[in-house]
């Protein structure tokens, strides 16, 4: 497999060079809530650009429905890109002169992106690779998609791995090739069903799964217990009853809310009071874990050789539902172990509680591609660059 490294060694200078970025990030309107994802973009574009290379950066933003929408334009990272490369990014259709950044305009706009027809698929490939002369994978949040941008334009030009997708790649082979254990994941978020997969691949290879956020009333709910109104999905249960069963025959510790702050509704100024997990208000929703699940979870967490955290504990938009997600990446900041943040809202609260960066092994730029690596999925953006790039792995690679 050739990285950015071996362009770089062969010469960029004047060459027409494709970079596959994720510049995936939060809006509000025009304002960038979260540039973690074009920061993290930058090194790869700045190192061609410093070779001389004509550089056009292929992205997308959003969810549009194949077809142009304004709201879903990446002007606004176009700006704060050029700003970080202390230079002008255009938005264009080709690359301009030697050390230039041209950036095209939401790739998802191109209904052919997405498009399950490998036909149709390949067809766009070929008009991006007809403006390149190389391709550069350095979106590492998409490579778990099957996309024109992604997949089928490696297929059609000399390709490289960037550094971000290296890296990240790297980071997920230590989560499943020689651990060092006690092996704890933390998983949060919305919903158990986001989570199927790698919930059923970990319960084989954890020691503690730690379950927090919206999902643990679903896992709550299937112990029996009354959960008011959180966020709840019955069709669920029976999936997460035999999770638990697997756990318990596996040895693994299932660890679960011992207390939550159940609000009177789902506002920033909701009144809250902590009650215990078994004795939730018919009338109440947990929007955070409470102060006792807090300093369980950090217990569980004082030992871990490795950690990989995904999904928040609570709404941790709202202030006063923050502590539990704060208390946890306080908790892999204070820990000698080697840890992960799984991207997505995960690595967006660590920014936004003001959170030292630096106080993790690492923060991943994809949470959908980090878990469906961990679900023993292939990733097909990483696959086509190289095939041998993710074997070697008897845990679950790609």
């Amino acid at each position: 497999m050739k990285t950015l490294d071996d362009l770089l060694s062969e010469g960029v200078s004047g060459r027409r060079v494709l970079v596959r970025a994720d510049l995936n990030v939060p809006l509000d309107g025009d304002r960038i809530t979260d540039d973690g994802r074009v920061r993290a973009s930058v090194p790869t574009i700045k190192a061609l650009v410093d070779a001389g290379a004509r550089v056009l950066v292929a992205a997308h933003l959003g969810r549009p429905k194949g077809e142009p929408d304004p709201k879903f334009s990446l002007a606004p990272v176009a700006v704060r890109l050029g700003e970080l490369l202390g230079q002008a990014v255009g938005i264009g259709t080709e690359t301009a002169g030697d050390g230039t950044v041209v950036l095209l305009e939401n790739i998802r706009f191109d209904a052919r992106e997405t498009s399950k027809d490998d036909a149709e698929r390949a067809a766009l490939a070929d008009e991006l690779a007809a403006k390149a002369d190389a391709f550069v994978s350095d979106g590492f949040g998409v490579v778990h998609r099957k996309q024109a941008s992604v997949y089928d334009v490696a297929k059609k030009l000399p390709h490289y791995a960037g550094g971000l997708v290296l890296a990240e790649v790297e980071v997920l082979r230590k989560l499943t090739d020689d651990l060092k254990r006690p092996y704890v994941v933390v998983l949060g978020g919305a919903k158990v069903s986001d989570k199927l997969g790698v919930i059923a691949n970990l319960l084989g290879k954890v020691d503690r799964l730690l379950i927090g956020g919206g999902m643990a009333y679903t896992f709550l709910k299937a112990q029996g217990h009354e959960v008011g109104g959180s966020l709840l999905q019955e069709d669920q249960l029976d999936q997460v009853r035999g999770f638990l069963a697997q756990a318990e025959e596996r040895g693994v510790e299932l660890v679960l809310p011992v207390d939550v702050l159940a609000a009177d509704d789902f506002a920033p100024d909701a009144k809250f009071e902590v009650v215990a997990t078994d004795a939730i208000p018919a009338d109440r929703q947990g929007l955070d874990i409470g102060p006792k699940t807090r300093e369980l979870f950090a217990s569980k967490l004082a030992d871990a050789q490795t950690v990989f955290w995904n999904g928040p504990m609570g709404v941790f938009e709202f202030e006063a539902f923050s502590g539990g997600t704060r208390a946890v990446a306080e908790a892999l900041v204070k820990s000698d172990a080697f840890t992960v943040v799984g991207g997505g809202d995960s690595a967006a609260a660590v920014r936004a509680l003001g959170l030292p960066e630096d106080g993790f092994s690492h923060i991943s730029t994809g949470g959908g591609a980090s878990l469906e690596y961990l679900e023993g999925k292939e990733l097909p953006g990483v696959s086509v660059l190289d095939e041998d790039l993710l074997a070697g792995s008897s845990e679950g690679g790609a």
